[in-house]
């Protein structure tokens, strides 16, 4: 029914206006996960699309969803060159925060690949526009063409940006064990760092192992990465009170088994490692509260 002052017709277009949005949403959330390595600066990033849809002219829009996907792709290029100023003022290393990816319906991935861990460590050598068409290519499949059109260049330019990035990427891809050889891996090790076995732990260690561990200013929260098979060793013997009333439980987020440590009935930190022929040659530690909402659950 019509009134003098158009409401229905109003609500008839926002109600259109919200039923684009959410189909694509999934997407839009992947596309921003995937920047910024972080669940939270996503959903707000996700949010800050919805605000601007509202505020656009709809009408003049052919593909709401292409529309949305550039928004959101463009919003994150910005919004990663901010987070990455602001990471210089992070207490301690930086991590990606890992997700859920069978659990959250917000991700949904389209080439699951993209979304490993291993991928958003490895993304995070990239340069923004390196790392946008990394994504919309490997991860959902646009053409050249189209992130061309999302980035406002030129397809050889796009061309370019994906060589580059799948080159850096390559770089950083070693001979690492199967699920069930990381797995075995990780038990072995967290086994021998919660007894304090120095010598059961310099046999699992790679030569140059590197330690991260992402506490962001956290209390007895290692702030620098450490890198040696001795040094790491001898840190993780002189942190055994970490595992005191310590309960473990086991699970596979983001393409990797982690060691999921709890402590009166919260989870106080996870633990992950990947190996090379070596030996363990990474072994990360997310301990600040906001990284583990994926393991809460």
């Amino acid at each position: 029914m019509a009134t003098v002052d158009g409401e229905p017709a109003r609500e008839g277009a926002l109600d259109a206006a919200a039923a684009a949005f959410t189909a694509v949403r999934p997407r839009l959330f992947g596309i921003a996960y995937r920047m910024l390595g972080s669940a939270s600066e996503a959903e707000d990033l996700v949010q800050e699309v919805w605000l601007r849809w509202q505020a656009y002219d709809r009408d003049s829009v052919a593909e709401p969803g292409a529309f949305l996907a550039t928004v959101a792709t463009r919003l994150s290029i910005n919004a990663l060159k901010s987070a990455r100023a602001r990471r210089e003022t992070y207490v301690g290393p930086w991590l990606p925060e890992p997700v859920d990816t069978a659990a959250d319906p917000y991700l949904g991935a389209e080439r699951g690949e993209a979304l490993e861990y291993a991928a958003l460590l490895l993304m995070e050598r990239l340069s923004p526009n390196e790392r946008a068409a990394y994504v919309l290519r490997e991860a959902f499949d646009y053409r050249y063409e189209q992130i061309a059109e999302v980035l406002g260049t030129s397809g050889a330019a796009v061309r370019q940006l994906v060589s580059r990035a799948r080159r850096h990427i390559a770089d950083g891809r070693r001979s690492r064990p199967d699920p069930a050889g990381q797995r075995a891996l990780l038990e072995a090790f967290t086994a021998a760092a919660r007894s304090g076995d120095l010598a059961a732990l310099e046999r699992l260690l790679a030569a140059d192992v590197v330690h991260t561990s992402d506490g962001n200013g956290a209390a007895r929260v290692a702030r620098r990465t450490l890198a040696g098979a001795e040094r790491v060793a001898k840190f993780l013997k002189a942190i055994e009170w970490l595992w005191a009333d310590v309960d473990v439980d086991w699970a596979v987020v983001g393409g990797r088994s982690w060691a999921v440590l709890r402590r009166d009935g919260g989870v106080y930190a996870a633990l992950t490692v990947d190996a090379g022929p070596g030996g363990i040659d990474e072994v990360l530690w997310l301990v600040a509260p906001e990284k583990l909402g994926a393991f809460r659950t």
